[in-house]
């Protein structure tokens, strides 16, 4: 990937997550939703898009693609200190960098926010989320955490 094309990621993959904890949804709901379609226009949007605040352009994709508040609220009983929509987005950024086959990424960005793993992720009741990317990794592709 290019540079502006892990800029590009790591901002979509930041606004996948910031929108799913707006509307307390499963990220892979928020994927699903977009569809294909959606992620490259958000792709292709992603450089002007920097320029917004996050707020907006969520609300904006909320109205847009009619995204209903879901009961996957992992945030407000949380007694710790969670991790920046931003951290998570890199997260998601770097597995995606790794585990994509060249001109794939589109493929792995939706694949990796609808498996197990993301799910886990987001318990910001544990540290997975503090895990290095490569466990993250090898265990989305095992298809379970591994030991």
């Amino acid at each position: 990937m290019t540079e502006k094309q892990k800029n590009d990621f790591f901002y979509v993959c930041s606004l996948i997550e910031y929108i799913a904890r707006q509307t307390q949804n499963k990220r892979g709901t928020i994927v699903k939703l977009f569809g294909r379609k959606g992620i490259d226009k958000q792709l292709y949007d992603a450089e002007v898009n920097h320029c917004l605040s996050f707020e907006q352009v969520s609300d904006e994709l909320i109205e847009q693609y009619k995204i209903s508040k879901g009961d996957f609220d992992t945030i407000t009983e949380c007694k710790y200190t969670i991790p920046s929509f931003l951290d998570i987005g890199k997260l998601y950024c770097i597995m995606i960098e790794d585990c994509a086959e060249e001109g794939k990424e589109v493929d792995e960005l939706m694949n990796i926010f609808s498996s197990f793993i993301s799910d886990k992720i987001s318990d910001f009741q544990t540290d997975i989320y503090y895990q290095n990317p490569s466990y993250l990794e090898c265990s989305y592709r095992a298809g379970c955490l591994l030991d």
